[in-house]
């Protein structure tokens, strides 16, 4: 009981960096995607799902990255490359 206890103490301590990197490449992402959909979209009012996703990257940037990804294909960009 006590080496299990042990074994998921060290596997959580391991897992939280790795869980915050993993958060942080995504929100660097999620930035980029922004950034290009502003870029190209200047002055226009985006829809509601779109709105929403280009202020929630550094919240919510697993939700809004798909949101963003659409709409920069259903507009035919490419997509970025993921850091």
């Amino acid at each position: 009981m006590k080496t299990t206890l042990t074994l998921m103490a060290i596997a959580t301590a391991l897992a939280f960096p790795l869980a915050a990197s993993a958060q942080s490449a995504d929100v660097a992402y999620c930035k980029k995607l922004a950034a290009v959909w502003r870029a190209y979209n200047e002055g226009a009012d985006p829809a509601v799902a779109v709105a929403t996703a280009l202020t929630k990257c550094n919240s919510a940037p697993g939700a809004s990255i798909p949101v963003l990804e659409k709409s920069l294909t259903d507009d035919g960009f490419k997509l970025p490359k993921r850091s």
